[in-house]
């Protein structure tokens, strides 16, 4: 095992330091009592209160929550067909116009992403808002989701699958019970993945919202037009404390999900 060098230590230490000093300083001055987000003036937590008072951010926040949930869980489930259908379904006809379809909002850019979706929304005569944001988000999403989840299917054991046929179980029965426990850290990755690309968003969003639905990084990029301010610093802390104990939350269920599993697909080549 090679040892650090002086290098790799500075290297490193100013990797972080780029990314996360930013991020420390944001926190810091969240708690200060100054109006000016740039000179200390001391300890103080009235920020929070003003931003527990503002209730164009309040909405703003709870639309994102709600759009990310339903996106997430919507390109979850089509995520996961599609990976299955990419990895077991074979060659079949139209699978690389599938797999095209799949795969190409993840190079292609947002502005032509949102515009397309906005253009396809008025063809429909859809109202722009929530309902026309999930969507949007479902598509973008969906195929992160499908990538992540083929990744474990392309080494999944399927003799376990053929084990569980051989004892009975339907095709429905042998992905309920066998394929999709194993593969269940990988679909929570893929929901997670979603979830924070749903949050982020502010592209795509701003072609896709309306007056009605406004997202948290809508009202945000809005806000600092007319400069930062302290219950901007407020919000953003309480972001990044919520990401980082999701975070946490979903890597230890991960870790013990995947222990699960690995234990029950030994067990299932045991007794097989």
């Amino acid at each position: 095992m090679s040892r650090l060098s002086p290098f790799n230590v500075v290297s490193l230490t100013l990797g972080f330091a780029f990314l996360y000093l930013p991020m420390l300083i944001l926190i810091v001055y969240s708690f200060n009592e100054s109006q000016l987000v740039t000179v200390w003036a001391g300890f103080s937590t009235k920020w929070y209160g003003e931003l527990a008072r503002n209730e164009a951010f309040l909405d703003a926040a709870w639309v994102t929550l709600r759009v990310a949930f339903f996106s997430s869980t919507i390109a979850t489930v089509l995520g996961t067909m599609a990976a299955y259908v990419l990895v077991r379904g074979g060659r079949f006809f139209g699978r690389t116009l599938f797999s095209g379809m799949i795969y190409a909002p993840l190079v292609m850019p947002e502005v032509i992403t949102g515009l397309s979706l906005l253009l396809l929304f008025i063809g429909l005569g859809l109202d722009r808002g929530i309902l026309t944001i999930v969507l949007a988000h479902t598509t973008f999403s969906m195929c992160y989701v499908s990538v992540v989840v083929s990744s474990r299917l392309v080494t999944f054991d399927r003799s376990l699958e053929e084990a569980a046929l051989d004892l009975g179980c339907s095709p429905a029965e042998a992905f309920r019970l066998v394929t999709l426990p194993i593969i269940a850290p990988a679909v929570i990755s893929g929901w997670l993945l979603a979830f924070t690309l749903s949050l982020d968003d502010l592209v795509i969003a701003s072609f896709t919202a309306g007056p009605s639905a406004t997202t948290l990084p809508i009202k945000i990029f809005s806000a600092v037009r007319l400069g930062v301010t302290p219950e901007i610093n407020a919000l953003s802390t309480i972001m990044i404390g919520i990401v980082t104990v999701g975070v946490i939350i979903a890597s230890i269920s991960t870790k013990r999900a995947r222990v699960k599993a690995e234990a029950d697909e030994r067990m299932a080549q045991r007794t097989a």
